[in-house]
């Protein structure tokens, strides 16, 4: 079988696709043109017939299988409905499915899995974003910002803001990393090349992986880093790896940066941990989103917060756009998808 635009693996089911690929773009206005700019909108319009539908407007039936009537390829973001075996059997036509954000665990299961109809996403796109914002905090963290920000805006005389702990340089810090991920790996380029001296605890890390000369246990690892940076996906697996013995095993004065899911931490012992002033924290996710106003967190005058952004940079969403369009062209002319996410990949991923 074949589209208008080269040659397309057998679809699992259906009937035949008319010439004309037809593609659905259901990305949140808010962000759709950050995604796709007008170069990336008359690329992606060169593929195929494109519709928009905003995600949220699709949540029942009949607004489901009307967006996707004849749609045979489906570019997803945040809150779009849950491909589970009602919503595909609404979308009799759909061969691929390609998602313009990261995580996929909400989006797809079981019952997509056993279509066997491929799926990619951008995840990459974002890669470098969250790993600068990482980087930023640990920054930040070393050299005492955020502490210096809070004495002087909560009205502390001069020398009082002066006396905080005296600030670091991340030349010799030694950084322990959590996750070799994307953007774990992206993270630790840019410490190494500021000069800190980093170690990694990843299980996965192969013997012939370039990280392996990096490799730490977990336990041995938190007691000897200056900063441990979170980057590992939130799993079964890495749910509460960080807990109280293991917060309680980092140094006195030591930093904890998070860009990666609050569920890796214990975040009851983390608040604790911060709040006796033993350590300090940056941290861009919560177990609570959006951070309540009147949240604890906020009242901490050593910890450095942003409300879960650290991907979600106008790069990253042009990156993303233009991940999504170099994917739906693999996709119509048979070539290897780029970012394709199997079932065995998803039990890994965030």
């Amino acid at each position: 079988m074949s589209h208008t635009v080269g040659a397309d693996p057998e679809p699992p089911s259906g009937p035949r696709p008319p010439e004309k690929t037809r593609i659905l773009l259901s990305v949140p206005a808010a962000e759709s043109e950050a995604f796709f700019p007008p170069e990336t909108r008359r690329a992606l319009a060169a593929l195929g017939e494109v519709t928009e539908a905003e995600p949220e407007t699709l949540h029942t039936p009949e607004a489901f299988r009307s967006a996707l009537a004849g749609v045979h390829v489906l570019v997803t973001a945040w809150g779009f409905p849950r491909l589970d075996a009602e919503r595909l059997a609404l979308a009799p036509d759909l061969r691929f499915v390609m998602h313009a954000a990261s995580s996929l665990h909400w989006l797809v299961g079981d019952d997509f899995w056993e279509t066997g109809i491929p799926v990619s996403q951008a995840g990459a796109a974002m890669a470098p974003a969250v790993a600068e914002l990482s980087l930023s905090f640990t920054l930040s963290l070393l050299r005492r910002t955020h502490r210096y920000d809070h004495a002087l805006r909560r009205g502390a005389d001069w020398q009082t803001a002066r006396g905080v702990r005296k600030a670091r340089e991340i030349r010799g810090a030694r950084i322990g990393v959590v996750g070799a991920s994307r953007t774990g790996r992206r993270y630790i380029e840019a410490c190494r090349a500021l000069g800190a001296e980093v170690r990694v605890h990843d299980p996965y890390l192969a013997e012939i992986d370039p990280l392996a000369p990096l490799a730490a246990a977990l336990p041995s690892l938190l007691p000897w880093c200056d900063v441990l940076a979170v980057h590992a996906p939130a799993t079964d697996e890495t749910s509460g790896m960080i807990g109280a013995d293991e917060i309680a095993s980092l140094k006195d004065g030591g930093l904890v940066v998070n860009t990666a899911r609050s569920s890796v931490i214990d975040m009851d012992a983390l608040f604790d941990a911060v709040a006796s002033d033993r350590i300090d924290a940056a941290l861009d996710v919560f177990d609570d989103e959006p951070l309540p106003a009147g949240d604890r967190w906020r009242s901490l005058p050593n910890v450095l917060l942003t409300p879960h952004i650290a991907g979600a940079t106008s790069d990253s969403r042009r990156r993303a756009g233009r991940i999504v369009v170099d994917e739906i062209r693999r996709h119509l002319t048979g070539e290897p998808l780029e970012h394709a996410v199997t079932r065995q990949a998803m039990e890994s991923m965030a």
